[in-house]
């Protein structure tokens, strides 16, 4: 396994919304993190692969 992270695949933001309110999710390229206005959540981004889960989402001011 490799210390490398892997890119997020963009692509996938055409296929994802965010589970608490089904808004559209934006990219934070900078925080690896998808972000949700609506929730005021950013699901984070680990290895490439979204974390989707409320519960590993940092909460938005």
């Amino acid at each position: 396994m490799s210390d490398v992270a892997q890119p997020f695949d963009r692509r996938m933001l055409e296929a994802l919304i965010c589970p608490q309110t089904g808004a559209v999710l934006e990219y934070d390229a900078e925080r690896q993190e998808l972000v949700s206005k609506a929730a005021h959540l950013a699901y984070p981004i680990r290895n490439g692969i979204p974390v989707m889960l409320a519960d590993e989402a940092r909460k938005l001011d």
